[in-house]
C-alpha cells in the first residue's frame, strides 16, 4: 500500500498541498512547511503530489 511524505528540506511552505487535499496535510506547529497528517494515498493526494511546484510530496 502507497504512503505519502512531506520532504521538509525541499517543502517551500506554499500551501498547495494544504488546499487541494486538506484532509492529507497541514502545515507543521512552525505554519512554515507542509506536513502529511495522513498516510493514506488517494486521488487528491495524487493531484497535490502532481501539482507540488518543488515536487516535495513523496508517494511511495
Amino acid at each position: 500500500m502507497a504512503k505519502v511524505r512531506v520532504d521538509k528540506d525541499t517543502c517551500i511552505g506554499c500551501g498547495m498541498c494544504v488546499s487541494l487535499a486538506a484532509a492529507a496535510f497541514a502545515f507543521d506547529a512552525s505554519g512554515e512547511k507542509a506536513e502529511a497528517i495522513t498516510g493514506e494515498v488517494d486521488s487528491s493526494v495524487e493531484d497535490a503530489a502532481a501539482n507540488c511546484p518543488v515536487q516535495a510530496i513523496v508517494i511511495e
